[in-house]
């Protein structure tokens, strides 16, 4: 996900204001009786649960089904598109006590982000000890929306032209190799167009809050909880704006920042800021160990040792598939989880050392996954592109990123190239919803952040705190992994489960101390041990 809030540090960029484009999608009052016909069939229908398409990939207990949605919400009986929805029932076990029955409180709705990812292994998830509570509460359900995977998917080139290496990430690009990449941007955008046609453009996050609606409906739910995870916040607020009543539970994960002028383009460029922060963090850490990795005692150390690593790949990639873009593309992983930092600091180090094979093994594409990572990114690029007006004159981007590379090198232009093929969408744009929700109208909801995410960086939990009425920001301070329910703050836990099994929230904002940092590890994967003396 690369929508972002704008950090404090970019506040002096001057950044052109958005061209103006058509408003697209459908008007409200026909789209919301089309997805009131469509939640009444789903629910008259339910969901025909079974084995999962790929049963040999499924945990034991996880079923899969189907639920059907109008293509475009204002002709509710026109072309329908199906999704794949994954469910494992509730235990009703009590971890803590075999002895107890736990009773079931519904289905808990998940959506893992992107846009473009799939939630269909959601369910796996009961398995970790640090759900088995929730797990024994709720059925877990995950599903693929719209365009993604199994679920009406979308494709805007051929997979085998889409993964390919190595390739350069200058941070400073010349004036040449932009004018190549927008030319690739052109052709991207007129592909996504050429393989969907007049469909593409019901592919936004509108669409994906009212299929939502549709989902609840179709499981039985009389109200929804949900849990959405980074761009999965977004959507999660359009819905809670759009069916405040049809809200039991919601929790906003690595939430977004929802403010419409903010929907898309600012929110990238304030990512790539945020992105700058992590990436220093990391580079602080490995100069922590600089015992381990023999990469630098500084961070500015570890930066220049990062240089000369992007300058050998320039000169021969490693493997014949590793160049600079494929170094960058794994170490901006490590900006969305620390848990990612030792196995990218080995890897940096190995090759420094003249041993290429762990950063070749982390870091060189996968023609295996190049089907879904297309599919990933095309529904990436539609959603984004559709959901809001972009600027269309590539001086302004070209402007924008230039200025905001001198001060954040390490993602801007990357970022730009990924979504660069909005300047050129050959779609109607929408005008992003105002998120927004007044005193009674929504049931309380929980809102996780850390403090340094890098993803969606903390001013966006902030602004949906703001947005949503009732709504309660638990922070985990200094840290910055991206997504935090679920994972090793036993703080941030206590309080999820608390809201999601007894409703229980705290009466204000609340903080967890971060977690550990992770340790060193060694070739083998093992915590590095250092000599004592």
């Amino acid at each position: 996900m690369r929508a972002a809030v704008l950090y404090p540090a970019a506040g002096a960029l001057l950044l052109t204001a958005l061209s103006a484009a058509p408003a697209g999608g459908v008007p409200n009052a026909a789209a919301g009786s089309g997805v009131a016909l469509a939640a009444a069939r789903a629910a008259q229908e339910g969901i025909a649960f079974g084995a999962c398409p790929r049963a040999q990939d499924a945990p034991a207990g996880m079923q899969c089904g189907t639920v059907t949605v109008p293509l475009d919400y204002a002709r509710p009986n026109g072309k329908q598109i199906e999704l794949t929805v994954s469910r494992v029932r509730a235990t009703h076990r009590d971890p803590h006590n075999s002895k107890r029955r736990v009773p079931r409180q519904g289905a808990l709705v998940f959506n893992p982000g992107g846009p473009g990812a799939s939630g269909l292994y959601f369910p796996m998830i009961g398995r970790l000890p640090e759900w088995k509570r929730i797990g024994a509460a709720y059925d877990l359900v995950g599903y693929d929306p719209r365009g993604v995977g199994r679920s009406a998917p979308l494709s805007c080139q051929d997979p085998k032209r889409f993964v390919k290496g190595p390739s350069p990430a200058p941070t400073h690009p010349s004036e040449s190799y932009k004018r190549e990449r927008v030319a690739q941007a052109k052709a991207y955008a007129r592909g996504c167009a050429e393989r969907t046609g007049g469909a593409l453009r019901h592919y936004n996050s509108l669409n994906n809050a009212r299929d939502l609606d549709v989902l609840r409906a179709a499981l039985g739910e009389d109200r929804l909880t949900f849990m959405g995870a980074s761009y999965g916040t977004y959507f999660g607020a359009l819905y809670a704006t759009l069916f405040p009543a049809h809200v039991r539970r919601m929790v906003f994960d690595a939430a977004v920042n929802p403010d419409p002028a903010q929907i898309w383009y600012r929110n990238n460029l304030a990512q790539s800021v945020a992105f700058e922060s992590r990436w220093t963090d990391f580079r602080a850490w490995i100069a922590q160990h600089h015992d381990v990795y023999g990469l630098g005692d500084t961070p500015r150390k570890v930066l220049r040792s990062y240089e000369r690593a992007r300058a050998m790949l320039a000169a021969e990639p490693a493997g014949g598939k590793v160049g600079p873009g494929q170094l960058q593309g794994a170490l901006l992983q490590a900006g969305y989880y620390d848990d990612y930092w030792p196995s990218r600091a080995e890897a940096l180090s190995a090759y420094l050392k003249g041993d290429p094979e762990p950063l070749v093994a982390l870091a060189a594409p996968a023609a295996g996954a190049a089907t879904e990572a297309e599919n990933a990114h095309a529904v990436y690029t539609a959603v984004e592109c559709n959901d809001a007006p972009w600027p269309t004159d590539w001086k302004v981007w070209d402007r924008d990123n230039t200025r905001l590379a001198r001060v954040a090198p390490f993602e801007t232009w990357e970022n730009v190239w990924a979504n660069l093929p909005c300047a050129y969408w050959p779609a109607p744009r929408q005008r992003p919803l105002d998120v927004r929700t007044g005193s009674g109208e929504l049931p309380p909801t929980l809102i996780l952040a850390a403090e340094r995410d890098a993803a969606a960086p903390y001013d966006g939990a902030l602004e949906m705190h703001r947005r949503l009425s009732g709504s309660v920001l638990v922070t985990e301070r200094d840290a910055g992994t991206h997504g935090i329910a679920g994972g090793p703050n036993a703080c941030v836990n206590g309080h999820l489960e608390a809201y999601l099994l007894e409703g229980r929230l705290p009466v204000r904002r609340a903080a967890c101390a971060p977690h550990p940092e992770p340790e060193p590890t060694d070739r083998a994967g093992k915590a590095a041990v250092r000599a004592k003396g």
